[in-house]
């Protein structure tokens, strides 16, 4: 059984902390390698090396790592408004199969692990503990892209941020597997539709 730590109002763990932290530094370096263009398959992976790498790396932590923390936040936050128990679990498995598509072919697959819900819920509130977290993603990028207007000098950091949950929010509406769009379409699929098509459309035409 593991520990409870309080944090405010918020019931964690020493287990949870480690592992949203190992989530946490993967996925901003899975980000960094796709942002510097630094791939095995480009040719480019020699950029690793230089300071602009290392700049992304700070940028991703920000940007990609908000994103994520505030993502598995808001499902934690839902599920136990719902009286259910949930802490954050890494699957390691995963967070190396990320870094290694970054590495190797550039591409992410951002699923670095999942909270873990105990407690009686039903289909709408299981929704709703899913929808949570990519439109925690949403909310980030609408602030990004409005900060990206307000503050251009600093456009490269908020464009990443915009970026990165916009697509982060999307990736995890795909209806399959352990992905939060499985429950939100088994819940409601309008609702997931109108999540999907707002992802899109912010997605394509900015």
């Amino acid at each position: 059984m593991h520990k409870t730590i309080k944090i405010g109002r918020i019931d964690t763990s020493r287990t949870e902390i480690i592992d949203i932290l190992k989530a946490w530094l993967a996925l901003s370096l899975a980000f960094t390698f796709i942002y510097a263009g630094a791939s095995v398959l480009s040719g480019d992976i020699q950029r690793v090396f230089s300071l602009d790498f290392i700049r992304i790396f700070v940028i991703s932590m920000f940007t990609a790592g908000m994103g994520f923390l505030l993502h598995e936040l808001a499902h934690k936050f839902v599920a136990q408004h719902y009286g259910c128990t949930a802490e954050f679990r890494a699957w390691d498995q995963l967070l190396y199969l990320a870094v290694g598509l970054a590495v190797f072919i550039g591409f992410i697959f951002a699923a670095p692990g999942a909270v873990m819900i105990s407690g009686m819920i039903t289909r709408k509130e299981n929704g709703l503990i899913s929808a949570a977290g990519p439109a925690t993603n949403y909310v980030l990028a609408m602030i990004f892209l409005g900060l990206l207007y307000l503050l251009p000098q600093w456009a490269s950091i908020f464009a990443t941020g915009f970026s990165i949950n916009i697509w982060l929010g999307m990736f995890n509406l795909i209806p399959f597997g352990p992905l939060d769009g499985k429950k939100v379409f088994y819940w409601n699929k309008v609702v997931w539709g109108a999540m999907l098509a707002f992802g899109a459309l912010f997605l394509f035409v900015f």
